[in-house]
């Protein structure tokens, strides 16, 4: 008896593009937001350099995206959260200037953004901030994207 692979084998292609396409669930998303938010108020900076995609990743912008997670840790987180790109997110996701001149493109595909609303309050006054990451999927976990040199 000869059997077809063929269809058995474009099945399976097909349901393993559509779980990739499907992204992170709710508790991935939830299990990350939570990781930064501990990381970040607790001034860890080893758990947020934890988080970094670094695959790839242009040596010099790497250098920087540690050095801005420990700048910005330590204040009170006033509001967290993973948003949907834009499309105006889409376009700068794709490539972008940096301050060299040199074209830079994310390591891996943007799926969502981290943006964080921090709150601080001194002797001086308070202040509050809000920064935005992209963040993309690897390996089943998301990570934030770090640049690397466009080729």
């Amino acid at each position: 008896m000869r059997t077809n692979t063929v269809p058995l084998l474009a099945c399976t292609a097909i349901a393993a593009l559509s779980t990739f396409a499907l992204g992170a669930t709710p508790a991935q998303e939830r299990q990350f937001v939570d990781a930064y938010r501990k990381a970040y108020e607790g001034r860890d900076h080893a758990a947020l350099v934890s988080l970094l995609y670094t695959n790839g990743a242009d040596a010099q912008a790497l250098v920087f995206y540690k050095m801005m997670l420990g700048a910005e840790m330590g204040g009170r987180i006033a509001a967290i959260e993973l948003a949907d790109l834009t499309p105006e997110d889409k376009v700068r996701a794709q490539s972008a200037q940096g301050l060299d001149g040199k074209t830079y493109r994310l390591v891996l595909p943007a799926t969502k953004k981290l943006v964080v609303k921090t709150a601080t309050k001194g002797r001086d006054g308070s202040s509050s901030a809000t920064s935005e990451v992209f963040v993309g999927e690897s390996g089943g976990r998301l990570w934030i994207l770090v640049p690397a040199a466009a080729k």
